[in-house]
This record gives C-alpha cells, structure tokens and sequence, in this order.
C-alpha cells in the first residue's frame, strides 16, 4: 500500500500525535546499566528503533523504586538525564517515547534491607580475613548467608502474598514513588507514561490474586481502586503526558481453562475499560496477563495459539471507549496490522518481537520492499531475558550492537560466490549485495533453505519457513542470481573476487552394531519425507531434533521412544517451548531413557544400559531413527585461488544455530 497503508496514517492521542500505528510495545531488553539508567546499548537500540520509522515506542518495566530487579530504573533524580538524551535522539525522527511504570509485587525495601545487610556483612567478613580474624570472618559469613537466604524467602512468600498483606500505607508510598517516576519522565521530555496494569498493580485487579478483605479487594469496584488512584496520581504528576494503560485480560485457552492470572477476566476488563476512560487515561493496550511464572503465556512460542489471538477482546473493548486501543500479541505480519486497523478493531499495533527482526519495518511499508518477519521462536528473545542475557532475534545480526555493527560500504566492485542456499549462505548473500557487491549462489538442491525445511516439518514448526520466504522475496530484489540444482566449478569461484562457503552439515550415526541395519534411518531422512516409518519407533538422541522428530512422528500415530545419553531431554529446549513438548510426551506415553546408552541395534530393537546402575536395557521396536548430531560437511579449498570464508555449519566443528549462521553470514560477507 506504500505511504497509504493504514499503519502510516497519524493518529492524535491525548495532547500529542503520533505520526503513524507502529508501536514497539514495552519488552524488557537486559540493554540498561546496573543501576537502571539508559546506557550506550539501551539508547543505540532505541535509537534505531526511531530512525527505522516507529512511531511510539514504550520501554517496558521502569520501576520508580530502586529494585535488585535489572530493568530499567527512574527512581532519582541523577537518572533523569539518560532518559532525556534518548527522548532527545527520539524526537529527531519524529518518534513518541513512554515508560511504562511499572511495580513489583513484593517489599521492594523490605527486601532490600535485607540483602544490603547481606553485603555489608559479606564484606565485613572478608575484612576480617584479611586481618587475620578468621572466628569473625565465620561468623560475618553465616550472617551474611543467613540474611541472604531471609531475603530470598521473603521474596518467594511476597511474590504470592504480597498483594494481600501489604498494608495502605505501603500501597501509598508505593503510587507516591510512581508518581515521582512520572515526574521525572516530563522532566525528561518523555512524551507519555504507561501504567503496566499487570505486576502489583494487575495483582490487586485480580479476583484469583488479591484476597484483601479491605476497600482494595473484594468486589470489582474495590479490585481496581488502586489502579484508578494511580492513574489519578499520574496525571496530576505529569499532567501534559500521554497516560496510557496496559490492561492484562485473563483469557481462555481452547481446553477451557485460564490463560494468566494477574488482571482481569474479559467482560470485567470491558467494564474498567469505561473507567480507565472516565479517569482521564488517553490510551488503553489490551494485552495477555501473565503471573503463571512462564514467559510462554504472554509471549507464546510459534503454533501455540493463533494469530493475534488477544485482538477479539481488544476489539470489544474499541467498541466501548472513544480513546484509542493498541492490541499486541502474534501481529507478526504487516497484511495483518493494516487489516486490524482497516477494520477498526484497534488503532494502533504492537510489533513487539518483528521490530526486533525488522526495526525498519514502517520505511519499508512505505517504499514496498520485502521485511523480514518475525518467527515466534523465542530463542532469541524470551529465552536471552529468562537466562538475564540481553535481548536479540536469532535472525538479526544487530540486535544490541547498532552502535558498531551496520552494513559497511562496499569496497570496489566485487564478485561473490557463495555456496550453499541454506540460511547462513542466504544471509551472506544478502549482506554482500546490499554492500554493492555481484552475488551468484549456488546449491546442488531444487530450493532454498537447507535444514530450515527439515526444521519445519515438527509439529507447531511450519512459521520457520518464513525465514527463507524473506529471502526468496528479498535476493532477486538486490539482484542476487541464485543458481538451484547446480553446482560451482573451481573455475567460476577463481572468476570471484571472494568465496562464501555454506555448505552445511552431514547427520552422523552412532558407530555400534547394526547401526547399518535396513530397519535404521536417519531423522534428516524422516523429516525431509525420504524414509517412511511406522508402529514403534526409537529414536537414539533427545536432544532438540530428537524430541522434534520424535513429536513428528506421534502426529503420524507411531509409538516413540527418546534414548538419550545425558541425564536430560531437551536440554537446550526454549523454557517456553519444553512444556508443550513434554506434555505432548505424558499424553502420548513416550519412553523417556536417559542417562542410556546405546550398545547395539537388532532387527527387534535397540539394545543399551544405564550409563548409572550399568544394567541393560532393551527397547524393542520396528524402527531405529539415529537423531544424535551432525558433522560439517567437507569442502575443499585445493585449486581455489581467492580467499574463502567458512559460515554456518561447515564454518567450525560444531554445527551452528539459526542465530549462529545468520550472524557468521552476516559478518562474513561484511568483512570482504
């Protein structure tokens, strides 16, 4: 649709106009300093945000109190200043900032206290070590531990009851300090304020979390009190602000049972809707609520729930207020938002996740060029902030590092080969044209992707394929000629000024006796529809292709077994995705051995032991599926006279991730 797409129209909130419906929502990035400020890798982000076109973006999780949380923190006033220089390299391109404040469910000082008199002591003891005193370093020690384990279960019991037993005056110093924080945000320049109706505000809205017995628990009315005083408090605070509210709606999984917990079930959040209006807020998001301690919930895995699986309440809620309402939630693609919006069930969309993939996502609706869209993957995202990494997208290079990582000019007129059309080969083929560079690929297969296609084919998998969509879309646009079903002579790389080798990886079976069985195949083969199997089956490895062919497999009805070697399956499973696979396991009564290992395959079965009581095990079965790692595959470099750069997996001797080819790809063809 070009400059007339939906998502490029303006829209006026409040006292302010947004310049266009393209919202990065707020997702805790892990990009701050210690003590919560914007720092170098926070403001670059954000920043390129910005110059890609967004045209409000929210960071999520500021909280007006000093927390041992790592999240971004505006609590004094020495932070203002960070704040106000990313608010001033925002407003160069035209872009709205908010913080969303937001509030932890627990004694934040409390807490606190706590854990200050653990350190004090942990450093009293070591200078009684150093002196010499070794009865007070003990004792400091114990103390310093004792405290410490206190403050942990103190925080596991407020995280529960918290919400409950906090007492009014808690609660007022609390809305006190977001006020405070709100203040702070104008000074800055900041244009708007969201309120993160989940965490304790969301708590006390909650009939399944607050069990107050006071005018804040009870019926509706008293439940969302304290979210209408703090709306109150924020707008007498920052009264030139946008105020937005992130309403959290408790909703129905297709088993029937609820979908967070934190919030408000959908005909009650429909009448705070009204309310939140009524009280002065300019903006309502209706998102998913959370408080189940799995990130999954609100930010779903690929093929857990449907696309924008959040929008029929946010639509409702659009029906009863005259303020606009931002929907969120598996909005992956931009045909998706601009039907959204042209509908009139939102006004403004969320891309959450694909403004990690495709930060220019709004320049290039209005100049119609391919985006790269987000998977639903988690891999880069929820799981990097779960495991307090910072957040990326296992399909963008950048993520993080704008400041010193871009496509850099090329130098000359070059030619590049690259050979092999999997996604490490693509994204150097990319990478490589965009710097101005002649780019030819090769591959000895009928279409692109490489173990990408064998990757789709598991159950809930199938969204990877739009990782090669974008590359199909994107390489005959920047002129690439890519050359399927050939192969590249020694002669046309030597005609090249560079060579991208790609070549990918081999599957690898364990080298025991019968391991050459007709009745043994490979999970590349399984998956890729090669070899066809049937009735019981033991697939040997229960690492992540293992337990994938494994659920594939039970969609075609056979009966599975996992042998794996380590104590663990699915060790390197996403934290999000390991449930629905290991109910998928229970429902379907598939043998889980682990710590076995493999001595010999049979025509009857696979024969093992326990690598920890040494006793045999037999597994009898019709089929072996061998799923225990791969190999790079080998290319040669004899008679080649131009230098060659290895990415993916051929490029080390372990076989690479998807993040791992794209960002050896990326580098690779940006260093020639």
């Amino acid at each position: 649709m070009g400059k007339n797409s939906p998502l490029l129209q303006p829209l006026k909130v409040g006292g302010h106009t947004l310049k266009n419906r393209i919202m990065f929502p707020p997702l805790t990035t892990g990009y701050e300093k210690r003590d919560g400020s914007i720092g170098p890798r926070s403001f670059h982000f954000y920043e390129r945000l910005a110059k890609g076109g967004v045209g409000y973006i929210a960071i999520g999780d500021v909280a007006p109190v000093n927390t041992a949380s790592p999240t971004p923190k505006l609590c004094d006033d020495s932070q203002i200043p960070t704040f106000q220089k990313l608010a001033d390299a925002v407003h160069a391109y035209d872009c709205k900032l908010a913080l969303q404040i937001f509030h932890p469910e627990y004694d934040v000082p409390g807490v606190g206290r706590m854990i200050v008199g653990s350190m004090m002591a942990g450093k009293a003891a070591q200078a009684a070590k150093e002196a010499g005193d070794m009865e007070t370093f003990q004792a400091k020690m114990a103390e310093s531990k004792k405290l410490r384990t206190e403050a942990y279960a103190k925080l596991r019991h407020d995280m529960k009851n918290f919400v409950t037993e906090a007492t009014v005056e808690q609660l007022n110093d609390i809305k006190k300090a977001m006020a405070d924080c709100a203040r702070r945000a104008a000074q800055a320049g900041v244009d708007a304020i969201e309120i993160h109706g989940d965490r304790l505000v969301g708590s006390l809205c909650s009939e399944l979390i607050n069990h107050r017995q006071d005018e804040y628990g009870g019926s509706f009315e008293n439940r969302v009190r304290y979210a209408l005083e703090v709306a109150a408090a924020l707008k007498e605070a920052a009264p030139g602000l946008i105020l937005e509210y992130k309403l959290p709606i408790i909703t129905v999984n297709a088993d029937g049972t609820l979908r967070g917990k934190g919030g408000l079930l959908p005909e009650e959040a429909k009448k705070f809707a009204v309310l939140l209006e009524k009280a002065g807020v300019d903006m309502i998001q209706a998102a998913q609520a959370n408080h189940t301690g799995n990130m999954g919930d609100t930010i779903p895995p690929m093929g857990t729930v449907p696309y924008n699986w959040t929008l029929p309440v946010a639509a409702e809620i659009k029906k009863l207020v005259s303020i606009p309402v931002v929907t969120v939630g598996r909005v992956v693609t931009v045909e998706a938002g601009e039907e959204i919006l042209s509908t009139r069930q939102a006004d403004v969309i969320g891309y959450g996740r694909s403004l990690l993939t495709d930060p220019d996502i709004a320049l290039k609706v209005e100049r119609d060029e391919p985006i790269r869209t987000c998977l639903n993957c988690n891999k880069g995202c929820v799981d990097a902030i779960q495991n307090r990494k910072y957040i990326s997208c296992i399909l963008n290079a950048e993520n993080g590092d704008e400041a010193t990582i871009s496509i850099r000019p090329g130098e000359g007129n070059k030619k590049v080969v690259v050979i092999g059309a999997g996604i490490a080969g693509l994204e150097a083929a990319r990478v490589a044209a965009k710097r101005g560079y002649s780019v030819t690929v090769y591959d000895t297969a009928g279409q692109m992707g490489g173990q990408i296609l064998l990757a789709a084919a598991p159950p809930r998998k199938s969204e990877i394929l739009r990782s090669v969509e974008y590359y199909e879309k994107i390489l005959p646009s920047l002129g690439v000629e890519v050359k399927l079903g050939q192969t590249c002579g020694v002669d046309e790389m030597n005609a090249a000024d560079a060579v991208i080798a790609a070549v990918g990886a081999q599957n690898i079976t364990l080298p025991v006796p019968g391991a050459d069985g007709s009745n043994v195949v490979s999970a590349w083969d399984v998956l890729a529809g090669k070899a066809q199997v049937s009735g019981k089956c033991a697939v040997i490895g229960g690492g992540l292709v293992g337990t994938e062919t494994a659920e594939f497999l039970l969609e075609r009805g056979c009966q599975v077994a996992v042998v794996e070697i380590l104590d663990l399956i699915a060790a390197g499973e996403s934290s999000t995705i390991l449930p629905i696979i290991l109910k998928d396991f229970a429902d379907h009564s598939v043998g889980q051995f682990v710590k076995t290992q493999v001595t010999a395959i049979t025509s009857h079965g696979v024969e093992a032991v326990n690598t920890e009581t040494k006793e045999p095990v037999s597994i009898p079965c019709d089929w072996v599926v061998m799923a225990v790692g791969s190999k790079k595959a080998p290319f040669s470099t004899e008679s080649i006279q131009v230098p060659v750069k290895f990415v993916g997996d051929c490029s080390g001797e372990r076989t690479a991730s998807i993040a791992e080819a794209v960002r050896s790809g990326y580098h690779a063809a940006n260093e020639i």
